[in-house]
């Protein structure tokens, strides 16, 4: 028996209880894929959506966007971090409000646009291009308003998501408190229902208030007498027993309003109850799956505009009589930031492509426009913290090659590269942090899988010892990719193996290993980022004419290589991590000669790959794949 014939036959005994499922796992998708699916089907190129598919009306608003942040945002940058007008980012507001970016997500009856949610997530790529300001109208248009829209009745919509919609009312969202952070629900804020049943009184404290320092609407989760969920409220300044704490000294964004909120029998309509009593909780966690989303496409665009002034500076700087942008140690930097900001790219609006066709499914079945909305973004919540997690450490990543691509000039303050350092430092804390979001997409995952019952993982893990087999054969097809896909279904098979057998052998307790479940998470994202941006360039393959492939795509299908270079180092590294932190002697042995038997290394020359698109991006003297 051979060595790959001795490990298919172990990981057959190894598994040999689990149950398949009675449909055949990695078939063919519908168009309308669920949450987590991508694990155990086979997701068609041409079922996903590529920013190369931008129509016009799209980047028209896009750049609309962009030039008001230039026009508008960028000469009093400094004035805006200084924050000794308090007045300046309540009327840039407004002034966004005139121009229509405050109303993409309102619907027409309530004076807003009602853009599908991948255009949503363009223009918060477009807005990171405002530092600290993106944070400023990401707070009003995500999470401060998205309650209304989703929970309101038609009363709320009514009265406060036109006036919203403008900017003529400015929003906020309070959710955390001194004690409760990640575990919001923890709360002490309380409301209490006089004795006519006109108003509830609120009292307590809130903080990290984004936009706090101005808003007229506060959207405020309190705990109703002695409720152990939280309920919502739709809070106006003008009621009266609200007080604000000095603004924030932070990190970065320093433009952007944070503070205290206290409130002190502060005197809420009963009729400004949002949603249902109790329900505050999953109101607060699905808007959070939006945030987690658009944050991704902010972080996108963060990535962009940086590699951009690395690539322009590069090519200005001359040292040893050539342009830095020349030198090896700077290509790299250059090539590898852009092949990580591209697969995030492609995971993130290939996410938002998949919320705008579950929402118009779910209008078909029935539902109204919110809840379809809303439905559509839970399906995704797995996806969701997915990149949210994974773009904001790119972004870090990013951010930190740049300054150093830049050298001295990169710490100084007058470049505005350290303000972009700062500034994305908080992408790993807000939204929920990092941590949270990786135990919150693999325990998603396996609720799904486990107690809902709507994932085949287990009969998925079923097809696992003929995967490895057929690794052993040589292609003989003609899928151009056939290589590239079979790496990247050997990235979602390694997360079944190691993540199954973990929730195997270690059941309940696997939610206390949080270290093992962090790892999951880190093997969870590579399948779906490497998965994504490979379908981006299969279907990009597919549009270029036949025998005749631009330079364009050329380079793209470089970076989709690079990426997948390095994330099956990743994988591999936390499947390892993760293995032997439960399992021992024997079983570790075969299941760490699985993981490897999966994740090869991937044959191409990652020195040379870089060197070709450094040199692309050089020639066009800056970032050459923004799409807008």
């Amino acid at each position: 028996m051979s060595y790959a014939e001795n490990i298919v036959d172990k990981a057959v005994h190894l598994f040999n209880k689990v149950k398949p499922a009675a449909e055949t796992p990695h078939t063919e998708e519908p168009k309308t894929p669920k949450g987590g699916d991508f694990l155990v089907k086979t997701t068609p190129a041409a079922h996903i959506f590529i920013p190369e598919e931008w129509n016009e009306e799209q980047v028209l608003m896009a750049n609309s966007l962009r030039e008001f942040i230039e026009q508008e945002i960028h000469p009093i940058l400094e004035e805006l971090d200084a924050q000794k007008d308090p007045t300046q980012s309540p009327r840039l507001l407004e002034k966004a409000g005139e121009m229509g970016f405050l109303s993409l997500a309102i619907p027409e009856e309530y004076g807003g646009l009602d853009m599908d949610f991948n255009t949503n997530l363009l223009f918060g790529e477009v807005g990171a291009l405002g530092f600290s300001f993106a944070t400023t109208i990401g707070a009003h248009t995500s999470i401060g308003s998205l309650p209304i829209v989703f929970y309101g009745n038609d009363d709320q919509k009514a009265r406060y998501l036109p006036k919203i919609a403008t900017g003529e009312l400015k929003a906020a969202y309070c959710l955390t408190e001194p004690g409760a952070g990640s575990d919001a629900n923890s709360g002490k804020t309380k409301a209490t229902l006089n004795s006519a049943g006109t108003h509830y009184l609120l009292n307590g404290q809130k903080m990290w208030i984004t936009n706090g320092g101005f808003a007229d609407v506060f959207i405020v989760f309190a705990k109703i007498d002695q409720d152990e969920d939280l309920s919502a409220f739709i809070v106006e300044k003008a009621f009266g027993g609200i007080e604000l704490g000095a603004e924030e000294k932070k990190l970065g964004i320093k433009g952007s309003s944070t503070v205290q909120v206290f409130f002190t029998d502060c005197p809420v309509p009963a009729e400004n109850l949002l949603g249902k009593r109790a329900e505050g909780f999953k109101i607060a966690l699905n808007i959070l799956n939006t945030g987690r989303i658009k944050l991704a496409a902010g972080a996108v665009g963060g990535c962009k505009m940086a590699i951009h002034k690395a690539i322009q500076y590069a090519n200005e700087r001359i040292q040893f009589e050539q342009p830095i942008a020349q030198f090896g140690a700077i290509q790299h930097k250059l090539a590898e930031t852009t092949a990580r900001t591209f697969a995030a790219e492609s995971a993130t609006y290939r996410i938002g492509y998949n919320i705008d066709q579950k929402y118009h499914e779910l209008v078909a079945e029935g539902f109204s426009s919110a809840q379809a909305k809303l439905q559509a973004i839970k399906e995704f919540a797995v996806e969701c913290s997915i990149m949210k997690v994974h773009a904001s450490e790119v972004l870090a990543y990013v951010v930190d090659e740049v300054l150093q691509v830049h050298g001295g000039m990169g710490y100084a303050v007058e470049t505005g590269i350290e303000r972009g350092y700062r500034d994305a430092r908080i992408t790993r804390i807000y939204e929920g942090t990092n941590e949270i979001n990786r135990m919150l997409s693999v325990g998603e995952l396996f609720k799904r899988a486990f107690k809902n019952k709507e994932i085949d993982l287990l009969g998925s893990l079923k097809s696992l010892p003929l995967h490895l087999l057929k690794n052993t054969l040589p292609n003989t097809g003609s899928d151009k990719f056939a290589r590239e896909k079979e790496l990247v279904q050997n990235l979602k098979d390694a997360f079944l193996l190691v993540g199954l057998r973990a929730a195997q052998k270690l059941k309940m307790e696997l939610a206390q290993q949080q270290e093992i479940v962090l790892l999951l998470a880190d093997m969870l994202a590579e399948a779906y980022v490497s998965e994504s941006v490979w379908l981006r360039i299969e279907k990009l393959y597919a549009k270029e004419e036949s025998g005749k492939k631009s330079e364009a795509y050329k380079m793209k299908r470089n970076l989709a290589r690079i990426y997948l270079y390095e994330s099956l180092d990743k994988a591999r590294k936390a499947g390892e991590d993760a293995i032997n932190g439960f399992a021992t002697g024997a079983e570790k042995a075969l299941l760490l000669r699985v993981l490897y038997r999966l994740l090869p290394k991937y044959e191409v020359n990652p020195i040379q790959l870089r060197r070709k698109v450094a040199e692309y991006l050089n020639r066009h003297k800056g970032y050459a794949f923004i799409g807008y």
